[in-house]
This record gives C-alpha cells, structure tokens and sequence, in this order.
C-alpha cells in the first residue's frame, strides 16, 4: 500500500509539473515616444514605459519587449515582430504612452519623427488604432491594449483641414474592438483629455503599476481599481475608460502560485523532525510548511495533545496555589486567634490585678476608718467629762477597748493612708466638688465620685476610696463634672460669678436680689421676683420633729460594745440598745 502511495503521487507530480510547464504563455510590448522632433517633447512617456516593462518582467512574462522614441519605420516595424512572438500564446499586451490623435472618428498614434500639416497626413505619417488591433490577434484568451495617449494634442493647433467635413478630436474617440476577448483601456474617456501629472509617472500609469499585475485578481475588477484611482488623484477630472468585453471566466494577468507539491518522503522527514523536537512551536511551523494531508493532520492532533497536557498542567498549578493560599490563611488565622486569645488573657489578668488592689485599697480604707472611729470615740470619752452619775460602768469603758487582733492590725503600717485625699484632690481638680479636701470619705466625697461615674462613664465603688478610682480621674487631662452655681450667681470662664441685679436692687448676704432699703434684712417671707409676692403663699403644716442621740460629725458614725468600735454600715445610724452598750438601728 506504501508503494502503491508513492506511485500515485510521482505521478500527479508529473503531471501537474507538465501542466505547470504548458501553462498560459504571456507576451508584452511597452511602446514609450517622448523625444518629439517636430514638437515640444514630452517626459513621463519615457518614465511610464520603462515602468510597466519592469512590471511586466516581475510578474513573470515570457515575453517583454520596450521599445522608446520609435519613428514610423520602426514603430511598423516592432509591431509586425510582436505580432510573430503572440502567436500561440494565451495573453497578449500592448502599451502605447506618447502622443495620438483622432481624426473622423478614427484613432491613430503618432511616431517621433512624424510631420503633420494637414489632416490627411495622418494616414501616412501615424499608425492606426486597428494596426494595433492586429498585433495582439492571434492571441487565445485576453488581447489587451493599453493607451496612455489622450495628451493635448500640439498637431491639431496648426493643423490644416482639407475636408471642413473632417472631424479632428482633442484626444482619443472611444471605439468598441470588433474582435472578441479584447479590451481596449484608455487614460480618459472619449473627446477628453489625460494628465501628465507632477510625478515621475502620469496618474493613469502610477494606478496601472499598483493594481494591473495583482495575483488572481481579474483584469476588469483590476482596471475599476484603476479608475478609482485616477478619479482621486485628479480630482474627477479625469477618468479612465476601457471599452470591449470578455466572458464570464475571470481574467487575471497574473495568476495566483500554485504551491509546489513536495514528496512524501520530504513531509515524513520534516514530520519526523518536528516530532524530535515535540514543541508547540515546531508543530505549528510545520502545518504552516504543509497546510493539508495526512501528516498534517498528524500534526494538528499532535499540538492538541500538547494543548490539553499544558492545560492540564496549568489547572493542576492553579489548584496547588488555591490550597497554599488556603493553607496559608488558615494558619493566619488560627495565629489571628491565639493573639486574640492571649489579649484575652491578658487583659482578665489586668483586671484580676486591678480588683485585687481595689480589694486592698478597700481593706486598707476599712482599717484606717477603724482607726479613726477609734480615735474619736477616745476624743468623745475624754472631752466629754460628765458627773460621776453619768460616769459610764468600768465594764462599759472595757468594752469601748478594741481588741488585741485589731489593734495589731491598727499598728501595722498601711501605704495607701492618703489615698482618700489624693482621690479628693483629683476630683476636685476635674469639677466634682467635694467639699473640704480632709482625707475623710464622706458623704461629698462618695457623692462628688458618684457624680464623676455618672459623667465619665465608669462604675467605681463610692462607699470607699480606690487605687483604680484614682488612677482613672488622674486619666482626664480638662473638666468632667460640668460646673454648678447657687443662687445669685452664674458661670463665666469655667467659674461662678455673682450675678448683677436690676436697677435699684442690691444683693443681700444670703444672695437675693432686695430693694436698696432692705439691703442687709433677710425676711422669709420676702422674695427678688415682684410677681411672687403677689401671689398667696400656703402655710405650711407644722411638722414634728424627733432629736436623735447626737452623734460626731467628724467623719462616718462609729459604734462601740463588747467586740470593739466600729464604723455604721451605710444606710444606718448609731443607737442605745437595752443595755449599756450603743446599737445599730437600720430603718
């Protein structure tokens, strides 16, 4: 079968490379006439001949002959020659740039050495458009005759007519060929005139080098790009013209390549080879070598296992990175929750801290106000000497003796001795007034913290005087208990000042505002506000007042019996009992 394969294929190389070699044969003559003798001579005509025979030699012609500056001899001549060489071929192409005339509606194009006086002496001194025609007959498939010769015309200005019947046009007269498969282009349709331009090419030849020799592209489809070409450089002045008809088959001059065939033992080699080297990149360059076949599509299926094996691989390193990350945020967080957890700790630890120093500074309070308690009831015994009637039984002064574990605990030294008034001082500073500033804990000072709670936001034990109490208005820098006046005055500045009274008033020592004359006079019954004292004022309903034990108003009240003295618990007062001994009543 692998012979059998290689057989075919020699074969249709063969063959293809016999019809390769008898491919349409392809012939040119490029005609340029610039030098003029009896007439100003022209320059682009020379340009745009040696331009198109170049073209023609690039596209492969068999045969491209260019001529310039031909006389009427010679002009004769090189076509008689062309026509041999046309003969048997497939495409046949004339192009004429020079000077031409129409004379009664027939085109002729003038050599260099002709002499024009009359109009009859155009048929002897110019060449006829249907000699042209003549040249390029005997080929098969496309006669093509290209005319860039539709100048202003120097002959017809002194030209004589010797037939005022005669008809002489300014340039070409659009004629149809009468022989089939022919195509005449002009530079300009007929009775107008075509451009040298300013270039080294005329604006018709420029077109024709661009589009005329485009591979597989029809010659009709090719002298329309031409056109449009010529249109915008000329502004729509001038537009090309091509007159005859071909049939329906497309017409390039120019074919498109055929790629060659190479052997089969060559593909398998370079199969071979770009399987060695197994990359993506060596199999697209071979499917690039070898478009279609069997190889090929080896090739293709080649490179789309690669593809999927990449692929894999890729989604495979997408996954190991997604769980690394996971990995890794996973243990960012547990890390995150045991700082959490160690914050935690330490935090319950400051508290647990803070409270056991409250827990002191407490015990430390309670035994400094025994102490206290203590020393005023011996101040209170001493001074208050009575009749040896009202002298107290031994066994009650016995009893008003603490005991030995108190006083030790009394005797022992306590650090936080000043704590009480250092607290009143720092509340003092921030605006909680606690009266005098004594190092007692009473009533101002728990109701000057209180208020300090109640402002700052925190919840400090008012009954006694704290370490952490301390420490947190010692933490505010400006005022926290927002300032309070009396009567008769008002805030200014952060402090109370009096308050002015109206006209003819003068405070008085408890602060109302009074008439001048009753200045110094503090009746109950008068009052600042005129309104009031016109108002009936209620008597109120005599009440009944019961005198308590009186009781030391030095500091917290302290009662003494057979244990020890000690101070009252809150909320309570100091009273005598059945026996000797004073009791705590709690309403």
């Amino acid at each position: 079968m692998r012979t059998l394969a290689i057989i075919i294929t020699a074969f249709l190389m063969i063959v293809c490379g016999d019809q390769q070699a008898h491919a349409g044969k392809r012939a040119a003559l490029v005609i340029g006439n610039s030098a003029y003798r009896n007439v100003a001579a022209l320059t682009n005509p020379a340009h745009d001949a040696a331009a198109i025979a170049d073209m023609f030699k690039q596209a492969k012609f068999d045969v491209v002959t260019l001529r310039e500056d031909l006389g009427n001899v010679e002009m004769r001549r090189a076509l008689r020659d062309f026509s041999d060489q046309a003969q048997g071929a497939d495409i046949a192409v004339i192009y004429y740039a020079g000077h031409g005339i129409e004379v009664n509606g027939t085109n002729y194009l003038i050599p260099v050495d002709a002499t024009i006086q009359r109009d009859t002496d155009t048929y002897d001194e110019a060449i006829a458009l249907d000699r042209i025609l003549q040249a390029v007959e005997p080929a098969r498939q496309l006669r093509l005759v290209i005319l860039d010769a539709c100048r202003d015309n120097p002959f017809v200005a002194r030209m004589r007519r010797t037939l005022a019947l005669r008809s002489l046009g300014r340039g070409l007269a659009g004629i149809e060929p009468m022989q089939p498969n022919t195509l005449v282009a002009y530079a300009a349709k007929g009775g107008s005139t075509a451009s040298d331009g300013d270039g080294k090419n005329s604006p018709f030849t420029g077109a024709l080098l661009k589009h005329l020799t485009t591979p597989g592209l029809d010659v009709r489809r090719a002298f329309g790009l031409v056109r449009d070409d010529v249109m915008a450089a000329t502004d729509n002045h001038q537009e090309p013209f091509v007159y005859g008809s071909l049939g329906g088959n497309e017409v390039p001059l120019v074919p498109v390549a055929k790629p060659r065939e190479r052997p089969v033992a060559d593909i398998r080699s370079d199969y071979e080879l770009a399987e060695k080297v197994g990359t993506r990149e060596a199999w697209d360059s071979f499917i690039r070598a070898y478009p279609t076949g069997f190889y090929t599509d080896l090739a293709k299926a080649q490179r789309n296992k690669l593809d999927a094996e990449a692929a894999r691989r890729t989604a495979t390193d997408k996954a190991r990175a997604a769980a690394d990350e996971e990995a890794r945020l996973a243990a960012q967080g547990a890390s995150s929750r045991t700082q959490a957890e160690a914050a935690e700790r330490a935090r319950k630890e400051a508290d647990r801290q803070k409270q056991a120093e409250a827990a002191a500074a407490t015990a430390d309070a309670n035994v400094k106000h025994a102490a206290e308690a203590k020393s005023m009831a011996e101040k209170a015994a001493a001074g208050t000497t009575e009749p040896t009637a009202d002298k107290p039984a031994p066994a009650q002064k016995m009893a008003a003796l603490p005991s030995a574990g108190e006083t030790s605990r009394q005797a022992a030294p306590n650090p936080d001795a000043d704590l009480p008034r250092r607290l009143q001082a720092e509340l003092d500073r921030v605006g909680c007034d606690v009266g005098e500033v004594d190092g007692i804990w009473g009533a101002g000072s728990q109701r000057a913290l209180s208020a300090f709670n109640r402002h700052a936001g925190t919840r400090f034990d008012t009954s006694l005087a704290s370490r952490a109490a301390l420490d947190a208005v010692r933490g505010k820098r400006g005022r926290v208990c927002p300032l309070q006046c009396g009567r008769g005055s008002h805030a200014v500045g952060g402090r109370c000042v009096a308050s002015a009274c109206r006209r003819g008033f003068a405070r008085d020592d408890d602060g109302v505002c009074r008439p001048v004359g009753r200045v110094g006079r503090s009746r109950p019954d008068r009052y600042d506000d005129p309104y009031e004292r016109r108002r009936p004022r209620r008597q109120a309903a005599p009440v009944r007042v019961e005198r308590a034990p009186p009781v030391a108003r030095h500091g917290p009240q302290v009662i003494c019996d057979d244990h020890g003295c000690r101070p009252v618990r809150r909320g309570c007062r100091a009273g005598l009992a059945n026996g000797p001994f004073q009791s705590q009543v709690c309403d």
